[in-house]
């Protein structure tokens, strides 16, 4: 394969399934096949859902393991970024300044993580910033914190991007990763390229067409995942028995 994956795990495994399904839930023995037929072993499946029921990443319920409420909002941002939305752009930026002081370290790290997700970058401490080609709904946590504003920079928007947000690099490792799905045999390579493509696809920074290099490998990479996603859950369905489908 082109690239190094994660080592595909029980807990990755059921977690990268279950993110793919829509509902986010399945029988026991739907989720034991699937790993089985990536490899893993059955005992490892079964105390791997034990101690993700334990962890709060999993619920159980008539003998069903669905997707917790956190990971549920995990499963939407990943549909988000897998199909995004995007408005045209007139070459404004939306900038965020923060204004509240006081916060404690852990409210200013859920800050930062916000403005992230939000998928903008930090012109200097205090200040984020992006193109505004896409919705922007930070919450009110967030908001209360932030005097919002547009504007335009002087210098070059090529160069702001490219130092916000870094698209040749995540360019070059989204090729890398077309790359590795071509290169790969397996079911199980398959699946572990496809879950390093969906994690790379979620810091996809979403900017407009005039600030991307060239040949961006974005819709490409998309359109791959999409076409796995499809394809294994075609597959998994076929091993659910009849009562459970």
């Amino acid at each position: 394969m082109a690239m190094r994956m994660r080592k595909l795990t029980a807990r990755s495994a059921i977690l990268s399934a279950l993110l793919g399904a829509h509902p986010a839930q399945a029988p026991v023995s739907w989720i034991v096949s699937v790993a089985e037929e990536l490899g893993l072993q059955q005992s490892a499946v079964r105390v791997a859902l034990t101690r993700m029921v334990a962890m709060g990443d999993l619920e159980r319920g008539q003998g069903v393991y669905r997707l917790s409420d956190r990971l549920i909002e995990r499963q939407r941002r990943q549909d988000a970024a897998v199909s995004p939305l995007l408005k045209a752009w007139d070459g404004e930026w939306y900038l965020a300044v923060v204004t509240a002081v006081g916060d404690d370290a852990a409210a200013r790290t859920a800050f930062r993580d916000t403005m992230r997700a939000r998928k903008l970058g930090e012109l200097r401490e205090g200040v984020w910033t992006r193109p505004a080609n896409v919705e922007i709904a930070l919450g009110p946590d967030a908001s209360r914190r932030v005097s919002v504003f547009t504007a335009a920079p002087h210098d070059s928007p090529v160069e702001l991007a490219e130092n916000l947000f870094a698209p040749q690099l995540w360019a070059r490792d989204a090729q890398r990763l077309l790359r590795a799905f071509a290169d790969s045999t397996s079911l199980r390579e398959r699946f572990e390229v496809a879950a390093a493509a969906v994690r790379h696809i979620l810091d996809d920074p979403l900017l407009p067409e005039p600030l991307l290099p060239a040949d961006w490998p974005g819709a490409q990479l998309r359109a791959e995942y999409a076409a796995f996603r499809t394809e294994f859950m075609a597959f998994a369905e076929q091993l659910l028995v009849p009562s459970e489908a």
